[in-house]
């Protein structure tokens, strides 16, 4: 006797993973077994669902249209049983998610904790990265981003704004100065932070009158990773841009001090992103009201506790982007 409810399960995410081994991986069965569950589900239905060659995987007519409302009904069963669920123990399941490395180290790992104290029950994957992320092709849950969302072919909500500094290490000011104005900034060095989406250094930039301006500081190292980015920083070799809960620390200690407090970085917006056409499961719902309890709670999060407030605005709004 076929389960049907696994095989759909199956099914939907070889279709979304387009793919019978991340299927499996991510379901956490053999490769056969996954392979079987289709093969049952195809002959159960008198229908071939998938066509399969040694390079491409795609859907037929029927296909398509029976994973549709495979992915309804499954989210319906899901929106269903967390409805009953009462006991916040009862919410179980895997999660992948994938966020940045400040929102991650800075507010995500030190608290996880407390989300497993609140949902013990959850299995959680959290990929660390500010490259951009497949989430169909890597069986993602949902991905924190910063920064306008592209195009993609996601459905997006806004969760709020996340300030980020300008500052400089006391070795640094002492062998250059401290900047008194933005104009100085071509007597100055930067460590230049990479950009994950197109590979170029990003500008500083600065909120000048109501309008943000772009600032290029030449440097000498460039990197990639924010954790080097904010090491570098510490080091002295050049002024940096990171976020204000990754260098809140070091500014409180004074290993970093704030440079131009007068001209803040434009706010970067946060935002949660996933698979369009699906309802938001119990478990990435639960994860999202649990990140916008913790912005709350951080001291580090913004310069005063009224700003952290406001960070993450509307975890759930009416429209989805």
């Amino acid at each position: 006797m076929i389960d049907r409810i696994q095989a759909m399960r199956t099914f939907t995410r070889i279709v979304d993973t387009n793919s019978f081994t991340r299927a499996a991986q991510s379901l956490d069965m053999p490769r056969a077994t996954v392979t079987t569950i289709v093969q049952n589900l195809e002959a159960l239905l008198g229908t071939q669902l998938l066509v399969r060659t040694t390079r491409r995987l795609s859907l037929t007519v029927e296909g398509a249209a029976y994973y549709e409302r495979c992915a309804q009904i499954l989210a319906d069963i899901d929106e269903m049983e967390a409805s009953l669920h009462q006991a916040t123990d009862r919410l179980s399941g895997r999660l992948r998610v994938e966020m940045p490395g400040a929102v991650a180290t800075a507010l995500v790992l030190p608290a996880l904790d407390d989300f497993h104290t609140r949902y013990p029950n959850v299995d959680l994957t959290i990929g660390v990265s500010n490259r951009p992320v497949d989430l169909v092709g890597e069986a993602v849950d949902c991905s924190i981003q910063l920064g306008a969302l592209p195009d993609s072919g996601l459905a997006a909500r806004r969760l709020g704004t996340l300030e980020h500094v300008t500052c400089a290490s006391p070795a640094y000011i002492e062998r250059y100065g401290m900047p008194t104005s933005l104009d100085e900034f071509d007597s100055h060095v930067a460590v230049n932070c990479m950009s994950a989406h197109n590979g170029r250094a990003v500008d500083f930039d600065f909120e000048v009158g109501g309008k943000a301006l772009n600032v290029k500081v030449n440097g000498f190292v460039k990197v990639t990773d924010e954790l080097a980015y904010l090491t570098c920083g510490l080091r002295g070799l050049g002024l940096i841009q990171p976020a204000r809960i990754a260098a809140q620390p070091y500014l409180d200690s004074g290993q970093l001090r704030e440079v131009l407090p007068q001209w803040k970085p434009s706010p970067m917006p946060v935002s949660v992103a996933y698979v369009k056409n699906r309802q938001v499961s119990p478990r990435v719902r639960a994860f999202v009201d649990w990140l916008a309890d913790l912005f709350e709670r951080t001291e580090h999060a913004s310069e005063d506790m009224s700003r952290v407030r406001q960070l993450l605005r509307g975890v759930y709004p009416d429209e989805v982007r």
